[in-house]
Order: C-alpha cells, then sequence, then structure tokens
C-alpha cells in the first residue's frame, strides 16, 4: 500500500505539472529497497521522461559530501576541527565583520573578527558566513563591491564577509565553499579528483561530479521555473563547466541512487559494500548535533524568484551536525528524533534516520526553493517510506 500512496502522489503531481518530473528512492542501510519511482519528464518542453538515473544538480547535497571529504583529512592528521583556518587559507586570516553600510555614501562598514574561523565552525554553519539569497545585507555588500555571486564559481565570489562573529549563532553561507578549499590545500589535490579517489570510486558512485560527462548530459533534468500564476517553464541554467574553483557548498551532479549509497555509508557508520571512508567514530560525531543550545533559523528569502522563506519543520527544534540539520524531537512524518537531513535549492531533498536505519532522496529540478508543492511531495514520500517500515 504505501508503495501505491507514493506512486499515486508522484505520477498525479507530475501529470498535473505541479513539478517538472521527480524521482524517489528509498532504503534501509542494509541495501533492502523501500521505494524507487520516477514520473513526469526531464523537461516539459520535450518527450524525454524521468528515469532513475536522471542525472540533477543537486546544489547543496554537496555540503555532506564535502564535509565527509574533511573529515577523512581530519582522521589523517591533515586538517584540525578546531585550529584556525587563516594558517591554510589566506582569504580567512583575517576575517571581517559586515556591521552595517555608511549613512551618506552607502560603503560598507567593516570590523575585525572576535574570533577566528576554524573548520569545525564551518562544517557546523556557526562562522558566520551568509548567502545573499537569504541575506539583504549581503546582496546590498555585493551590490556595493561588484563581487560576483558564488554560483559563478569565481575565486572572487569567496571575499565575502561576516554578518556575525565566529560561534556567535547559526547562519547558513558559503561556509562549506571554504571547506572544499581546505580539503585542497590539504591534501594538495583539486577538489573534483580529491572527491572522485577518495569518495565517489571507492563508493561506486559513478555518476557524481562537478564536471558533465557525454552520458550525464544525455539524462539530464532541466532547470525550471514557478512563475507567479503557479505554471512552470524551462530555462536556461548549468554551473560552470570551467571554475575556478570547485563549489564545495553546491557544485555537484549526481542521481538518486548514488546520493543513497553516500547515505547508506552514513547510516552504516562509515562503511558500505565492505569499503571503510570513515572510521566508525568519525561517523558518529559526523551525525551528532554539535553547537550545544544555539539552533537551525529559518531562512527569509532576499530574493524570491530564487527563494521562498525556508524552514523544515517549523516550530521543532532543530540543531546541525557536522555535515547535516539534526532534528532534536521526533518529526510529524515519523522521523526520529535526531534524524539527519538537508536539501538542494532546485528542491532536491532528502533525509537519514540514524535510529531507524533507514535513508530517502527526492530529486526535482525547479525554482524558487521550498517550493510548496514540492514540500509536499517530500512529505508525502517520507511519511509513506515510514508506512512502510
Amino acid at each position: 500500500m504505501p508503495q501505491t500512496t507514493i506512486d499515486t502522489a508522484l505520477r498525479d503531481a507530475a501529470e498535473a505539472r505541479a513539478v517538472p518530473g521527480v524521482v524517489a528512492l528509498a532504503a534501509t542501510a542494509d541495501g533492502r529497497t523501500l521505494y524507487q519511482g520516477a514520473f513526469g519528464r526531464r523537461d516539459l518542453s520535450a518527450e524525454a521522461p524521468m528515469t532513475a538515473d536522471s542525472v540533477f544538480w543537486i546544489a547543496s547535497m554537496t555540503k555532506a559530501v564535502t564535509s565527509l571529504a574533511a573529515l577523512q583529512l581530519v582522521e589523517r592528521g591533515r586538517l584540525d576541527l578546531d585550529a584556525p583556518l587563516g594558517r591554510l587559507l589566506p582569504l580567512l586570516a583575517d576575517p571581517q565583520v559586515l556591521e552595517g553600510f555608511d549613512a551618506a555614501t552607502g560603503a560598507p562598514r567593516l570590523r575585525p573578527a572576535r574570533r577566528p574561523v576554524t573548520l569545525r565552525a564551518l562544517l557546523t554553519h556557526t562562522a558566520g558566513f551568509g548567502y545573499g539569497i537569504w541575506s539583504e545585507a549581503l546582496g546590498r555588500y555585493l551590490e556595493h563591491t561588484g563581487l560576483p555571486a558564488i554560483t559563478t564559481c569565481r575565486n572572487d565570489a569567496l571575499r565575502l564577509p561576516l554578518l556575525f562573529d565566529p560561534g556567535e549563532r547559526w547562519g547558513y553561507g558559503i561556509n562549506t565553499d571554504f571547506v572544499g578549499k581546505a580539503v585542497e590545500a590539504a591534501s594538495g589535490l583539486p577538489l573534483d579528483d580529491y572527491l572522485r579517489e577518495h569518495v565517489f570510486g571507492p563508493l561506486g558512485m559513478h555518476d557524481t561530479g562537478f564536471l558533465l560527462t557525454p552520458s550525464q548530459r544525455a539524462r539530464l533534468a532541466r532547470m525550471h521555473q514557478r512563475g507567479a500564476d503557479g505554471t512552470l517553464a524551462p530555462v536556461e541554467f548549468e554551473m560552470p563547466q570551467q571554475p575556478e574553483f570547485f563549489m564545495g557548498g553546491g557544485g555537484l551532479y549526481g542521481t538518486a541512487p548514488d546520493y543513497l549509497r553516500f547515505l547508506r555509508l552514513v547510516l552504516n557508520g562509515g562503511t558500505l559494500d565492505g569499503v571503510r571512508l570513515l572510521r566508525p567514530e568519525t561517523a558518529r560525531e559526523m551525525t551528532r548535533n554539535q553547537i550545544g543550545a544555539l539552533r537551525v533559523a529559518p531562512l527569509r528569502t532576499a530574493i524570491p524568484p530564487v527563494s521562498n522563506d525556508a524552514e523544515f519543520f517549523p516550530g521543532l527544534p532543530k540543531g546541525w551536525s557536522l555535515a547535516f540539520q539534526v532534528n532534536l524531537a521526533p518529526a510529524p512524518t515519523g522521523r526520529s528524533a535526531g534524524g539527519l537531513g538537508w536539501a538542494g535549492l532546485a528542491n532536491t531533498y532528502y533525509w537519514l534516520d540514524p535510529a531507524k536505519g533507514v535513508a530517502g532522496v527526492i530529486l526535482m529540478q525547479l525554482l524558487p526553493f521550498a517550493d510548496a508543492r514540492a514540500l509536499d511531495l517530500f512529505a508525502a514520500f517520507e511519511k509513506g517510506v515510514y508506512e512502510a517500515l
């Protein structure tokens, strides 16, 4: 019955063009498939159907993968969670906090940060960095300075001030892009090479990477934009294929089966199918709340065509691990307290539940983020999976 229920929800949404197309997969830690389905089209202006191996820009789902790479290097003594990162990354040597703007000239007012930026602060989104999508102040700063947006993958896009002192609160931003830079500096490899050699290759995630192969491009789901009238239209979008830096916070393309393998690795304490990528104790730290009494805050949009206001499980207390949001109480979908998850800007979502040994991925390709119809499908999918348990 849950399979039929989920099928109906996803099929009806695709046939009504509430979403262009959708792929959803869920499995237990030991690999038992709980659900697999693909409905709709990769592109509403073409005939190609959505398939389980369709390729999506997974955006901020990249963050957890980059975080795992950094933790591998912590295990090897190449990175330190709590040492000032300015010694390794010159851009972080003298962090500045944006305090406001001069009333007469509009120039930004900056002051030195009171504490250094550490890898732990970056991994937990407590370093102080933000995104212009959810910060009017950063948007104004970008306009004044002429710096490029982060999705250009130009190095100058990282020259942003902090919005608060490290450790003061939780704030979502370009933190994991600096984590990717730290992985490169500590390993001596470009981030794409590091991930291919130390994560994707060992895990068999052969359909995941920053640069699209001809095979991936043939299965690529196109980006769509929801208009004011609620209808969807295809739009041109592609992450830079000759980037100045590989965007560890949001640059990956991949498939649902690949990402589910990554989630199962985490559920299994850092090992999958005989391949170990993290020590068990590191994997536990990767999934444990790391921000104490601080709480994940709602994302308030500054650019409505790109994102709606966004919050998972409003009213539920949420922390952050070294890679994931942590719901600190049971969720209405059936997710246990201590459940983990996050998302990507183009309405790609996932969760993993260590207590119940289950993980799921649901991928769509449309803007703005936190689209109400996409979120409804995510909730219906997750509830259906827990019914199957």
